[in-house]
C-alpha cells in the first residue's frame, strides 16, 4: 500500500457534501422541539427599569418567555458567564450594552408564533450615556459599561494574569519589554512613528450560528450547537447551571465555515435556559443580519515607533495597541495578549516593548477572527516595514532579508524559534512575482502596477491538551473518536490519512466520529491552526498504540519478536525459522481471542506545556511562519484597486495532504482581499448599519485574482505527526500589507487605515498631486 501522508486525497464528506445529503445543525428536527427567537435592545446602553412579559407568555403556542425574572437569584443558574471574565448574562439584567444586547426569549410551537410573541414584550429603558471610540471608552468620567466583573472558577492558564482595570472601560492589558528600548532608540539613525487603523469586520461564514438544548431525564443537559470547541462549551454550561461536566453533552455536527466565529459561548446558553424551564427541546437558528448582531472582529488603533540605521538594522520598536472589544470580552483577552506579542514582527530587534489595551465599548461584541489579532497587528507593522525601505531607498525584500528571525533566533518573547522556514517563505513569494522585474505594462495609460510583500509570525494556543481513540474493528476496519470539530478543513480526512499510514489500511476504511464530548476524549479547541499538530499527533499516537497490540498479539501468536512484526494491506506479516507468517487483522484478532466480535482501543493524547524542557518560557508550542506578495493594478482615475496576482506562502512543516494546504492557502488569501479593499463594519450612533451581505462587502468572484500561487514550505517540527504543524490562518495574515505597499509601489501613495478603498486612494493621490503644485510653485504666466 503506497504511503497515505503527503498525497492529495479527496474529502472523505465530499460526495455527501455536493450531493446535499451531509446534514447540518439546521436540518436537527427533535421531537416536541420548540422554536426560539430573541428580543433585541434597540439601544446602545440604557438601564432596564421594567419588563412584562406575560401577555407573550400567555400567547397561544407559547411554551415559555425568558427575562431577567428567570435569571435573577436563582439557584439553579450562575448569573454571569465568559470564557475569560464573567462579563455576559443570558439576557440582559440591570441593562443592555449595545444595540442588539439579549434582553427576553420566547420558546413556541412554530417559529412565527415566537416571532410574533417577541412584540407583546413590554420594556422600559432609561438611556444612558455610550461610547464608541476607544478616544470615548478611555477619557476621564466616561460611562462605564461593567462597574464590577468577576473570573470563572476555573479559566484558561495562558490567561490567569488577565484583570479588568476597576473603575474604567479597560477589559485588560498586556506588556511586554526586551532589552533598553530608550538605548535602542539613541542609537538610532532614523527614528519612525506612525498609526495605522483596521475596522471591525464579520467573519462571514456561510452557515450561521445555531444551537439546540434538551433536558435529559437524569437532570442533565444534551446541546447540539455549530461550535468548534465543544469541551470548553460543556464546561461553561456546567458551571452556568450547576451541573458535574459529565451531565453534560455537547454535540457539534458538520460545520458550514467558522474562522473564530463559532468559538466560545453564544447561543447555548440562552436555549439551555429555555429548554431548563419548558422541559422541552428548544432550538435557535440565527438570521444573517442576527450573526452581525452577535460577534465581530476587533477594530485596531496601533502606534509603531520604530529606531533604524543607515543601513537597514531594526534596533528599536515600542508598539502601542489598542483594541475594541465590543461590550463583553468574550475571548478578547486572548487576543490581546497574541496581536501584542507578534506586534513588533517576525525580526530580530533587541530592543522591544509592547503595549496592548483592550477596550470596552458599546457596540457589538468582538471574539476570534482567524488569527487571533495578529492580521492587526502585521498591518502595522508591515506596512512601516515599506515606509521605512522607502525612506531608506532600500528595497523593501531587503530589508526585511537584513532582520528576518532566523532558525534558533530569540523572538520578542525571549524564546528561541525552531522550525522556523520565513526565510524561506519571503524569498518563494518573491521569486514567484519575479520581484526586482518591472511589472507588465497596463493595457491603458491612467493605470499602474506594483508590487508589495509581507511576512508574519504567529503563535499557537499553549499550553494546549489533545487526546484521540482509534479503534481497530473486527473486520480489519477503523474507527477514529476525535473532539476536533470539521468545520470545512478537511480534519476529518487529515486523521483518516494518519490512521491509514499507520496501521497500512485504505482511507476509506476509516471512520472519524468527531465533537462529541460524551464519545470522545477532551479537546481543547478547533482554533489556532493547532488541530493537525496536537490532535493529528494524539490519532498517530493512538495508532501507533494499536501497532504495538498487534505486534505483541503476533509475537505471541507466532512467538516472534515484536519488533520484526511487519505491517501491510491490513495485516501483519513476520519471518520465523525462514517461515513466513502472515495474517490480516481480521484473522489475527479471531485467532489471539478465539471469538469474532474483538477489537483493540488505543489512546494517544498530546500536551503541551508554558514551560521548555530546559526552563526556558514557551508561549508558543511552535510557530507559524508565511508571507504573501501582490501584484495589484490601481486606476489613477477612480482610485479602484485590482489585485493581479499573489503567492502566499506557508511553513506548513509537512503537508500531510497538499491539496489541502494549497485550498488553505489560496482561501485565505481570497479572504485577505476582501478584509484589505472593501470589508467594515459601519456603525451610527451605535447602531449596525450594514448587518447583511447586501451592505456588507465581501469580495466577489471578480475580485479574485487572476492567478493565486500557494506554495508550501516544509519545515518539519520534531514534535508534529510526520514534521506537521498547520496552515489555517497564516494565509490572510499577510495580504492587506502586501497589497498596500504594492499599492505604494504602483501610485507612490500610502493608505494607513483600512479597508482600501478607492475614495482612500482617490484622495490620497489628489493630495499627492497638490503637493507637488505646491513644491513646483506657481505656473509662469499665471498670477
Amino acid at each position: 500500500m503506497q504511503d497515505n501522508v503527503g498525497q492529495s486525497i479527496k474529502r472523505l464528506e465530499s460526495e455527501s457534501k455536493v450531493s446535499g445529503e451531509l446534514k447540518y445543525l439546521s436540518d436537527l428536527k427533535l421531537p416536541g422541539m420548540l422554536h426560539c427567537k430573541a428580543l433585541r435592545s434597540p439601544y446602545a446602553h440604557a438601564r432596564i427599569v421594567r419588563i412584562d412579559s406575560q401577555r407573550a407568555a400567555k400567547f397561544s403556542g407559547v411554551e415559555g418567555v425568558l427575562t431577567r425574572d428567570d435569571m435573577v437569584d436563582n439557584p439553579h443558574f450562575d448569573s454571569h458567564y465568559g470564557p475569560v471574565l464573567k462579563d455576559q448574562t443570558v439576557v440582559a439584567l440591570d441593562k443592555v450594552r449595545y444595540v442588539g444586547d439579549l434582553v427576553a426569549a420566547v420558546a413556541a410551537t412554530r417559529l412565527d408564533i415566537a416571532e410574533e410573541a417577541l412584540d407583546l414584550i413590554e420594556v422600559e429603558y432609561e438611556e444612558l450615556g455610550a461610547v464608541f471610540s476607544f478616544e470615548e471608552a478611555l477619557a476621564e468620567n466616561a460611562p462605564l459599561l461593567h462597574e464590577q466583573v468577576s473570573k470563572p472558577e476555573h479559566g484558561f492558564v495562558d490567561l490567569a494574569d488577565v484583570n479588568p482595570v476597576e473603575g474604567t472601560n479597560i477589559c485588560t492589558t498586556f506588556h511586554l519589554s526586551k532589552g533598553d528600548l530608550e538605548k535602542g532608540f539613541q542609537n538610532s539613525d532614523f527614528v519612525f512613528e506612525n498609526v495605522f487603523t483596521c475596522p471591525s469586520a464579520q467573519h462571514a461564514a456561510l452557515e450561521t450560528l445555531c444551537a439546540v438544548a434538551r433536558l435529559e431525564r437524569n437532570g442533565g443537559l444534551t446541546i447540539w450547537s455549530t461550535v468548534q470547541n465543544p469541551f470548553v462549551i460543556r464546561d461553561q454550561i456546567a458551571e452556568l447551571f450547576h451541573l458535574p461536566v459529565s451531565k453534560v453533552r455537547v454535540i457539534a455536527l458538520n460545520i458550514g465555515g467558522g474562522y473564530g466565529s463559532k468559538l466560545y459561548p453564544k447561543l447555548e446558553p440562552l436555549v439551555a435556559a429555555l429548554a431548563w424551564k419548558t422541559r422541552k427541546p428548544v432550538g435557535l437558528t440565527l438570521t444573517r443580519e442576527e450573526v452581525f448582531q452577535t460577534i465581530t472582529k476587533h477594530a485596531a488603533e496601533i502606534h509603531l515607533k520604530t529606531g533604524v540605521t543607515r543601513e537597514g538594522r531594526l534596533l528599536a520598536r515600542q508598539c502601542r495597541i489598542y483594541l475594541d472589544t465590543g461590550a463583553y470580552a468574550e475571548i478578547g483577552p486572548r487576543v490581546a495578549k497574541k496581536s501584542g506579542y507578534t506586534a513588533a514582527g517576525p525580526y530580530n530587534i533587541p530592543n522591544i516593548q509592547i503595549d496592548s489595551c483592550l477596550v470596552y465599548t458599546n457596540k457589538v461584541p468582538a471574539g476570534a477572527f482567524r488569527g487571533f489579532g495578529v492580521s492587526q497587528s502585521a498591518w502595522a507593522h508591515e506596512s512601516e516595514m515599506d515606509l521605512i525601505a522607502r525612506a531608506l531607498q532600500m528595497d523593501p525584500l531587503e530589508l526585511r532579508q537584513k532582520n528576518l528571525l532566523e532558525e534558533g533566533g530569540e523572538f520578542a518573547t525571549g524564546e528561541h524559534v525552531h522550525s522556523f522556514g520565513l526565510r524561506q517563505c519571503v524569498e518563494r513569494v518573491a521569486s514567484a512575482l519575479q520581484w526586482g522585474e518591472k511589472c507588465p505594462p497596463p493595457p491603458q495609460k491612467h493605470l499602474a502596477r506594483g508590487k508589495g510583500m509581507a511576512c508574519l509570525i504567529k503563535a499557537t494556543i499553549t499550553p494546549s491538551i489533545s487526546s484521540a481513540l482509534v479503534r481497530l474493528n473486527e473486520d480489519g476496519s477503523a474507527t477514529v473518536y476525535v473532539g476536533t470539530a470539521d468545520v470545512g478543513q478537511g480534519s476529518d480526512t487529515i486523521m483518516a490519512q494518519i490512521v491509514s499510514q499507520e496501521l497500512a489500511i485504505p482511507v476509506t476504511h476509516v471512520q472519524v466520529v468527531h465533537s462529541d464530548t460524551d464519545l470522545c476524549l477532551y479537546d481543547l479547541t478547533t482554533s489556532s491552526s493547532r488541530s493537525t499538530f496536537h490532535m493529528g499527533r494524539a490519532v498517530q499516537l493512538a495508532a501507533q498504540d494499536i501497532r504495538r497490540q498487534l505486534a505483541c498479539l503476533a509475537g505471541r501468536l507466532w512467538n516472534c519478536p515484536v519488533e520484526e512484526v511487519l505491517f501491510a494491506n491490513q495485516g501483519v506479516r513476520c519471518v520465523v525459522n525462514d517461515v513466513v507468517h502472515a495474517a490480516s487483522y481480521r484473522n489475527l484478532l479471531s485467532a489471539s481471542f478465539g471469538i469474532k466480535g474483538a477489537n483493540l482501543v488505543g489512546k494517544g493524547t498530546v500536551k503541551t506545556e508554558a514551560v521548555q524542557r530546559n526552563g526556558e518560557p514557551l508561549t508558543s508550542a511552535f510557530w507559524f511562519a508565511g508571507a504573501g506578495a501582490a501584484e495589484v493594478e490601481v486606476d489613477r482615475e477612480t482610485g479602484s484597486v485590482r489585485v493581479v496576482r499573489y503567492a502566499s506562502a506557508a511553513d506548513v512543516g509537512k503537508a500531510i495532504n497538499p491539496f489541502f494546504c494549497e485550498q488553505q492557502l489560496k482561501g485565505g488569501a481570497i479572504t485577505g482581499i476582501g478584509l484589505a479593499l472593501m470589508e467594515q463594519l459601519v456603525y451610527q450612533d451605535g447602531l449596525l448599519i450594514n448587518p447583511n451581505f447586501l451592505d456588507y462587502n465581501l469580495a466577489r468572484f471578480l475580485d479574485i485574482p487572476e492567478e493565486i500561487i500557494p506554495i508550501l514550505v516544509e519545515r518539519a517540527h520534531e514534535e508534529g505527526p510526520y514534521g506537521a504543524k498547520g496552515v489555517g490562518e497564516t494565509a490572510l495574515i499577510p495580504v492587506a500589507p502586501a497589497i498596500a505597499n504594492a499599492i505604494e509601489d504602483a501610485v507612490g501613495v500610502r493608505v494607513t487605515d483600512l479597508p482600501i478603498t478607492p475614495e482612500k486612494v482617490l484622495r490620497a493621490l489628489q493630495e499627492k498631486e497638490q503637493k507637488a503644485q505646491l513644491l513646483e510653485g506657481p505656473t509662469p504666466g499665471r498670477s
